[in-house]
C-alpha cells in the first residue's frame, strides 16, 4: 500500500498541536519538527504502509490558478505574494525537508504545482492501494472504492486522524466523492478564495448534486426551457456561469504532473546518518527519530 503524505498538512497540525514552549537546543522553536516526525511514526505503526512519499509544496498559489480565479487563496499571501507562515515556522520546515531524504524517506515536488497535484499524479500512476494523508478536503476527491483510494483526513489531529472511503465522504458531506469538487464549488470554500454561486449553501448544493449530476448536469437543467429549477437557483446558475467553468478548473487536481520516477519504498535504514545524527542535535529530537526508527522497524540502526 502506497502513503501519500501532504507534508504541510503535517508540519502545521504539529505546528499548532504542540505548544510552543518546545525548543532546540538553541532556543528556537521545535514542535512542528518534532511533531511531524512523531506523526510520520504513529501514521506507519498504524496502517503499516510498504511504500511512502512525502508530498512538498512546490507552488502553494500557482499562477494558472490565480489566473482563473484571482483571489486563489489570496487570504493566506503576503503584500509580496509568498505565503503568510506563523512566527518560527519556515526554518522547521527547511529542516523537515532536510531530514527527509538524509533519513532515506522519498519526497516528491514540481515547482508550478501544488502538493495536491502531485499526490493526484502519484495516486494516478500505481494501481497499488492508496492511503492519501491530508488535513485539505479537496483531497476527498480521489477517494475511490474500487481502485481502493481513501483519505486520512487529519482536520482533528494526527493522533485522532479520521479513514475516509466513499461511504464515509457521503455521509459527512451528503455528496459522493467524485462530485465533492461540484458541491465545493456550488457552496463555496473562503479558505481558498471561492465565493460559491449567490444564495446557494450547504444544503441546496447537496441536493442540487445529487439531482442533477454534478455542475454539468445542473447548467444544463438551468439552460432548459421549462426547468424544474427554482427560478431564484436557476438564475443564480446561469449568473455564475463563467465562475463555475474557471472555479472547477481551479479546485480539481492535476493528475497529470511532469514527476521523475521515485522509490518509493520504506528505507531499511537512513540515507546519511551522518545529516541524521547532526539534524537531529540541532533540533534536539532524540526521542522522536527513536520513535520513527522503531516504527520503521530499523532496529539496531534507530539514529
Amino acid at each position: 500500500m502506497l502513503m501519500l503524505i501532504d507534508a504541510a498538512s503535517l508540519w502545521y497540525r504539529a505546528y499548532y498541536g504542540l505548544p510552543s514552549s518546545i525548543k532546540s537546543p538553541g532556543g528556537a522553536r521545535s514542535g512542528a519538527v518534532r511533531g511531524f516526525f512523531d506523526g510520520l511514526s504513529t501514521l506507519v505503526r498504524r496502517f503499516s504502509p510498504t511504500e511512502l512519499v512525502c508530498c512538498l509544496e512546490g507552488n502553494w498559489r500557482p499562477e494558472w490558478r490565480t489566473d482563473l480565479i484571482g483571489g486563489y487563496k489570496a487570504a493566506r499571501a503576503r503584500e509580496d505574494g509568498s505565503e503568510d507562515t506563523p512566527e518560527g515556522l519556515d526554518a522547521q520546515v527547511a529542516a523537515i525537508e532536510a531530514l527527509l531524504p538524509a533519513l532515506g524517506l522519498a519526497t516528491a515536488v514540481h515547482p508550478e504545482f501544488e502538493a495536491d497535484d502531485v499526490i493526484a499524479t502519484l495516486a494516478a500512476r500505481t494501481a497499488e492501494p492508496v492511503l492519501v494523508v491530508t488535513g485539505d478536503r479537496d483531497l476527498f476527491q480521489l477517494v475511490d472504492d474500487e481502485r481502493d483510494r481513501k483519505v486520512v483526513y487529519l482536520a482533528r489531529g494526527i493522533s485522532k486522524a479520521e479513514l475516509f472511503g466513499g461511504e464515509a465522504v457521503a455521509t459527512k458531506f451528503g455528496v459522493a466523492p467524485d462530485h465533492y469538487v461540484d458541491f465545493a464549488v456550488l457552496r463555496g470554500d473562503p479558505s481558498d478564495g471561492l465565493p460559491g454561486v449567490k444564495g446557494i449553501g450547504a444544503k441546496t448544493a447537496i441536493s442540487l448534486v445529487n439531482t442533477y449530476g454534478g455542475i454539468s448536469g445542473i447548467r444544463a437543467a438551468a439552460l432548459e426551457d421549462g426547468s424544474e429549477l427554482p427560478a431564484r437557483q436557476r438564475q443564480a446558475i446561469l449568473d455564475a456561469a463563467d465562475y463555475l467553468e474557471r472555479a472547477l478548473k481551479v479546485s480539481t487536481v492535476a493528475a497529470d504532473v511532469e514527476l521523475p520516477l521515485i522509490d518509493s519504498g520504506l528505507p531499511a535504514g537512513p540515507a546519511d546518518a551522518a545529516a541524521v545524527e547532526a539534524l537531529t542535535a540541532e533540533w534536539g529530537i532524540a526521542s522522536a527519530m527513536r520513535r520513527l526508527g522503531e516504527a520503521l522497524a530499523w532496529q539496531d540502526r534507530v539514529p
